[in-house]
């Protein structure tokens, strides 16, 4: 007995099943014989004959036979009884043996022949109806007359139906005969309505599609009709017609024209209804109104310019004179030229607001750019329109904002761009800043270049330890040194004050802040290098003044000793020399992001096994001066050497809370120690700073007019620098120069002399 497993094919006991021949060749591999008996087997999956195993055939089948192998490629096969197939196998040449029992019906059913005809009927109503729409509606007719039961129906339709495997399966495995008529009845309605709704569904696309054409001859109808209103009555054009306008009359480059036209087509052609004319609009409308005409260059007063960057800063003298240096440039060349410019300094020093007073001295629009935590690629050259919610870049959006090609465009606190999985954005900045190539600078939002060679970019920065050298490379470094108190007090009458009365709605005259009660609230209330903290300060004052002057007091006078009150906080803790000297305790200097400050190196000696011991915060580089200053003084003392190696070192920077790092401690390390081992004290009014190398010489440092103000504020009296760094002292104001002592110094062993402080090994001080 042959076994036929089929796939897709509706299992019905007692109807006939027509099958091709090729498929039957396919599945049984064999070729069918007239009164062949088989076993109908129901695949779970398509499978081809080699593939098929045990577990791909269902449990239940159907017994037949073949009548008849019709020349025409069919196979005509008469099922009978249900069986339970068993014990399958899968022979050598893929052919299945099984053991097939005969599966009985429900005993004891008895059926109402009458009914059954009357639902054959019905059902073969249903289905003349359903092809009468159809160009088959006259030959389905005698077909259907055909048919002698529902199953025979449903074997016939088996091809056609949407049901799955596991669903006729469900209605082979059940038992009642008149409950698989049932099923197969419903099963066959489902199909009906299932293509009947599908019938519909195409006819309502199909009249969607009608209309869509219908819309869009309109458009076109409604464009020319448009075309010829706006043209009438200039003051109501369409948006449509206000970008062609625009098009065609804004100077835009060549490539932009292309691409601003071609999405000016889309939006004509989606219309306002579609989803993506919001986007479309968007772009347009950006583009459109971007400034792409060059602007004139102007004649710069430079005596005007300086007028009015003095009027705004007060001091800073290197910044002025750089900024008229490019402004004379610039107006020889009567285009932009000259380095992109990078201030760096303190906060509050005046590096973003010198930025406004740049764009007012050149007549030119002023944009600032905050780039502080941008960690997206995507900030700086925008969004690619296929994403949601695409924008373009802060550079273009900033040339947007301005309406003008050459504004002055402040790039604030570049030190702070982050790097992330979203890319790097101080890498995208490398084109923006590169006057050879921003002339064609493409943001992805707007996918056209844009020239930006007529800009005036100035960046400010608080350090340049986080910028990348490559970044760095392109930008001129203007270092904004911190003011001091003097200048401040400057600062404050000329600028601070009076902003701040306007800023409050304090009239003139009715609050006076006097001078001994400025100096103060320079001194002990605020200790940055910039003047952001006695800004904040002075608008205490302010608002406290405006409560008194609402509570009907005519003036308010401010004094010294009333500041504690009025500003509601202690004095700033300054380190402050101090009075007594003891060996091994050095006073350093060392520059912080906000100004310069003094540390104390403070060293011990204990009996031990020669451990360094190193506390306080400190950072690689101040480990390694304090290793490079402990071998010095080793080499600088060799009688010493056997005490050092009984003893342990201790090396403490004091404020243990706050990290330190920088190699600008070395000498002031190395005089602690050689301090420490010949017991010589030196006054806390002598201070240092240097970096230094194992043979003994001192290497210049940076930061040293904040450190020199700091000394001056801290009370100290004498200050070892670099000799290398003497070049700097023109950087560093009047007054502190005049109150200090500066000696420069080549060797440790200068410093140690001049110190007083012996050294048993003075060859150091001859490798020069």
């Amino acid at each position: 007995m042959t076994v036929l497993p089929l796939y897709n094919v509706m299992l019905i006991p007692e109807t006939n099943l027509y099958i091709q021949t090729e498929a039957f060749r396919n599945m049984a591999g064999k070729e069918p014989e007239a009164q062949e008996r088989l076993i109908l087997a129901a695949l779970k999956e398509p499978k081809n004959r080699a593939d098929i195993t045990e577990t791909d055939l269902y449990p239940i089948g159907v017994s037949g036979i073949i009548t008849e192998v019709n020349e025409n490629g069919y196979v005509a096969i008469r099922t009978k009884k249900r069986a339970d197939i068993s014990d399958i196998t899968i022979l050598a040449d893929h052919t299945i043996s099984v053991n097939a029992t005969r599966r009985e019906d429900t005993p004891g059913e008895e059926s109402d022949p009458e009914a059954e005809r009357a639902r054959l009927d019905k059902l073969k109503q249903a289905l003349v109806s359903y092809f009468n729409n159809s160009q088959w509606a006259n030959m389905s007719r005698g077909y259907i007359a055909q048919f002698s039961s529902i199953g025979e129906i449903a074997a016939a339709m088996s091809p056609w139906l949407f049901n799955s495997a596991d669903d006729r399966y469900k209605i082979l495995e059940e038992d009642s005969k008149a409950k698989r008529t049932e099923l197969l009845e419903k099963m066959i309605y489902e199909n009906i309505e299932m293509s009947n709704i599908g019938q519909e569904a195409a006819s309502a696309q199909e009249a969607d599609y009608q209309k869509i054409y219908r819309e869009s001859a309109l458009k076109k109808q409604i464009d020319y009709l448009q075309k010829e209103l706006d043209d009438m009555h200039p003051e109501n054009v369409s948006d449509i017609r206000k970008f062609e306008i625009a098009l065609k009359d804004n100077g835009m480059n060549e490539d932009a024209r292309k691409e601003a036209g071609k999405v000016l087509g889309r939006l004509k052609q989606e219309g306002k209804n579609s989803p993506e004319y919001g986007m479309l609009y968007d772009y347009l409308d950006f583009v459109t109104s971007l400034s792409w005409k060059k602007e004139e260059p102007k004649d710069i007063d430079l005596k005007q310019a300086r007028a009015v960057l003095d009027e705004d800063h007060y001091g800073l003298k290197k910044v002025k004179d750089r900024i008229i240096q490019q402004i004379a440039v610039m107006n020889l060349k009567k285009q932009q030229a000259g380095s992109i410019l990078l201030f760096v300094g303190a906060p509050g020093t005046g590096k973003t607001s010198i930025g406004k007073s740049i764009a007012r001295a050149l007549g030119r629009k002023y944009v600032r750019v905050a780039l502080g935590g941008v960690r997206d690629e995507a900030e700086i050259r925008g969004h690619r329109r296929t994403y949601i919610g695409a924008m373009p870049g802060r550079i273009m959006d900033g040339i947007h904002k301005a309406g003008v090609s050459n504004p002055v465009m402040v790039l604030d606190e570049i030190d702070k761009l982050q790097d992330s999985y979203n890319g790097d954005p101080a890498a995208a900045l490398l084109e923006v800043l590169d006057p050879e190539q921003n002339n064609s600078f493409t943001d992805h939002y707007m996918n056209v270049p844009y020239d930006l060679s007529d800009v005036l970019f100035i960046c400010t920065a608080n350090t340049l330890d986080t910028i990348p050298a490559p970044l760095l490379n392109r930008m001129e470094v203007i270092e904004f040194q911190g003011y001091t108190p003097t200048e401040k007090e400057h600062i404050a009458k000329d600028h601070l004050i009076p902003k701040a009365f306007e800023k409050n709605g304090i009239p003139k005259g009715v609050l006076s802040i006097d001078d001994e009660a400025l100096d103060t609230i320079i001194s002990d209330y605020t200790m940055e290098g910039g003047v952001r903290g006695l800004k904040k300060r002075i608008d205490t004052l302010c608002r406290i003044a405006a409560v008194k002057i609402a509570s009907g007091e005519e003036k308010v006078d401010v004094h010294k000793d009333e500041l504690r009150d009025y500003l509601d906080m202690h004095p700033l803790h300054r380190e402050k020399v101090k009075k007594e000297s003891r060996p091994g305790i050095i006073t350093g200097l060392a520059w912080t992001q906000v100004g310069g400050t003094i540390l104390y190196i403070e060293t011990l000696m204990t009996k031990g096994s020669g451990k360094l011991t190193i506390t306080g915060q400190l950072g690689d580089v101040m480990k390694e001066s304090a290793t490079i200053a402990l071998s010095l003084v080793k080499a600088m003392y060799p009688s010493k050497i056997k005490l050092l190696e009984k003893s342990d070192i201790h090396i403490h920077v004091p404020d243990g809370s706050t990290p330190k790092d920088g190699p600008s401690a070395g000498i002031t390390l190395t005089t602690a120690l050689s301090s420490l081992v010949t017991g010589t004290a030196v006054t806390p009014e002598v201070a240092m700073t240097g970096e230094v190398s194992l043979n003994g010489s001192v290497n210049p440092i940076g930061g040293l007019p904040e450190k020199l103000m700091a000394a001056q504020r801290a009370g100290v009296k004498h200050v070892f620098i670099p000799e290398e760094n003497m070049d700097d002292l023109r950087d560093v104001a009047e007054e502190v120069k005049n109150a200090l002592e500066i000696t420069p110094v080549k060797q440790v062993t200068d410093v140690l002399g001049a110190l007083s402080i012996p050294v048993e090994n003075p060859s150091l001080s001859n490798n020069k």
